[in-house]
């Protein structure tokens, strides 16, 4: 697939936000900031420390960023590669970035008194709560454990909706009804359907289920954040056979590779939403490309 690269010389960026004026916010999370990239220029909106990995705008007109609190970091060849905890790692934590100050305010860093480990992911329905993923985090000999969870974003709510079941649960969007809410688990390369019953309540589990199984992974691959196009298909970034794969709902499955092993995230942008925006993290580039099919529009995004 064609594509032209639109930024480069990035810190290990994510969670691309297209913008009405055609630029790109993300997060680079090795350099701990919220950047705006134009096609070839870049400025930090906020410097938030940590890691900022998940972003979306809320109904406030803040970005939330979902901070995994750092990772350390190794070079691989010329890749950018995340690792085990950093040495200065304290929490992970949900934060509000006002765009016009660049000030950051922590809204959520624990959920009856337990501690969230590495907020990941992001995606607000329609009423202005937000579903986020907490991938766990890994240290030289123990890993601690992740989930999803659902909250508001004045800090009023914050509900685990699922924890401990899952090997890294990282992406997450919604289906177009929002009936549906996709989590992609990492570790395994699975796409698993929660069934929505109420706010922040989903189906209960079959024996032996995490939760409605939707597909999985032939080749040795590991799966990151996700986006969902209008017509419900799901396109899960794919790490080591970098690039991006088109789930259907029923769980057939397309790959469409990319030029790094580290593809992390996808967005969609333009007038007809098939401007896609792919972050290339192991060597710091963002990219555009025309996808086969609209994404999906997400709530309170500007654009």
């Amino acid at each position: 697939m064609n594509f032209e690269i639109r930024a480069e010389g990035l810190h290990f960026p994510e969670g691309p936000i297209i913008m009405p004026d055609g630029s790109v916010i993300l997060v680079e999370i090795k350099r701990g900031a919220l950047t705006r990239v134009w096609n070839g220029r870049t400025e930090i909106v906020a410097d938030i420390g940590g890691g900022p990995n998940g972003a979306a705008f809320g109904p406030d007109g803040a970005i939330y960023v979902c901070n995994n609190g750092g990772f350390a970091w190794h070079d691989l060849g010329g890749l950018t590669i995340p690792g085990n905890a950093a040495a200065d790692y304290t929490t992970g934590r949900i934060e509000r970035i006002d765009l016009a100050t660049g000030k950051v305010e922590r809204v959520y860093e624990s959920m009856n008194d337990e501690r969230l480990s590495g907020p990941n992911d992001i995606v607000f329905d329609k009423q202005g709560a937000f579903w986020f993923t907490d991938l766990g985090k890994r240290r030289s000999r123990a890993k601690e454990m992740g989930g999803l969870y659902y909250a508001r974003p004045d800090g009023s709510l914050i509900k685990e909706v699922m924890y401990g079941s899952a090997s890294g649960l990282n992406g997450v969007g919604l289906s177009p009804d929002e009936g549906v809410v996709y989590v992609a688990e990492t570790d395994t390369a699975r796409l698993w359907a929660f069934d929505i019953t109420g706010e922040g309540e989903v189906a209960p589990r079959a024996p032996g289920f995490m939760a409605r199984y939707v597909a999985g992974q032939s080749a040795h691959c590991y799966f990151d954040s996700l986006a969902v196009q209008a017509n419900g298909d799901i396109c899960v970034a794919t790490l080591v056979n970098g690039g991006i794969t088109a789930i259907t709902p029923a769980g057939a499955s397309t790959h469409t590779q990319f030029p790094d092993p580290l593809v992390t995230n996808i967005a969609f942008g333009g007038a007809d939403m098939r401007d896609a925006f792919i972050t290339l993290s192991g060597t710091g580039k963002l990219i555009k490309t025309r996808w086969p099919e609209p994404g999906l529009k997400l709530n309170f995004n500007p654009y």
